[in-house]
């Protein structure tokens, strides 16, 4: 039996096992830890969604940026738009399809500016028009909006380029923003919610993009479900390999008895009685 298990063919499958078993299990591992982190990341979304607005200095500050725990959370803020210094964000969605994100410094009664995503807008006739957005009102202005930590290529994939048409720009990057506004910025930037006075007309709101865990703990239990496949399957070949090898012995032991007493039986048939002598 040994001879069997351990014959070429076999080791080889048994190789295959060891290789992928602890693979499989791995992967379950994995895609459970992703599970975990998406679920905590909805479960940051919707408690800091349905959180009250505090004043934007309570969670950001001029030359830092928002803590990834405060992402979501509702901050007030009051003073007046600066529309000179006014950014359209490309490639950004809406009801109209890609259009653009209208980014206006608000210039608060304390100093400092929040950059505020009034919202969306058609694009032009083409990629390098730039639209005209609705007027921001003038005056001093009390805002709300959801905050978030400025965008970068590590957290966007995107990344701002120089051949961009004047005052358009691919992601938030605050601090490179605020190298060009003659007043310090609060870190991060925030969508607007709302705002008084409201301004008519004005950019579609940007809707929240609810995150869920997606199927990440389903995933999980497919890999454990192919482990358990792949141990039952090495086990029905191994028995199977078992069973023929001694059916394959029984046969031959068979077959040798077989031609042993034929002879024998013959010899018995031709030898004289003793009656006869």
């Amino acid at each position: 039996m040994r001879r069997v298990l351990f014959s070429q063919r076999m080791l080889a499958f048994h190789a295959l096992v060891l290789v992928i078993v602890p693979a499989f299990v791995w992967l379950g591992f994995w895609q459970l830890d992703r599970w975990e982190q998406r679920s905590a990341a909805v479960d940051l979304q919707q408690t800091n969604l349905a959180a009250e607005p505090v004043p934007v200095a309570e969670l950001t500050e001029v030359g830092g940026d928002v803590d990834p725990g405060d992402r979501w959370r509702s901050v007030e803020a009051s003073g007046t738009w600066d529309t000179e210094h006014e950014i359209l964000l490309r490639n950004r969605d809406g009801s109209g399809g890609v259009g653009f994100h209208v980014l206006t410094p608000l210039v608060t009664g304390e100093g400092p500016a929040l950059l505020v995503n009034r919202g969306w807008i058609q694009r032009g006739e083409t990629a390098l028009d730039t639209p005209d957005a609705p007027p921001a009102p003038t005056g001093t202005v009390e805002v709300t909006g959801r905050l978030h930590f400025s965008e970068t290529e590590e957290n966007t994939g995107l990344r701002n380029r120089d051949d961009l048409p004047e005052g358009q720009l691919l992601m938030v990057d605050v601090p490179m923003i605020a190298e060009g506004l003659p007043y310090p910025v609060y870190g991060g930037y925030a969508d607007l919610t709302s705002q008084d006075p409201v301004p008519d007309p004005a950019p579609e709101r940007v809707e929240v993009r609810e995150l869920d865990s997606g199927m990440s703990l389903s995933y999980a239990v497919q890999w454990w479900v192919f482990t358990l496949v792949a141990i039952g399957g090495w086990v029905f070949l191994v028995r199977r390999e078992l069973r023929e090898a001694r059916e394959a012995e029984t046969e031959a032991g068979q077959g040798g008895d077989g031609r042993d007493a034929a002879p024998v039986a013959a010899a018995a048939g031709d030898r004289p009685s003793g009656d006869a002598g």
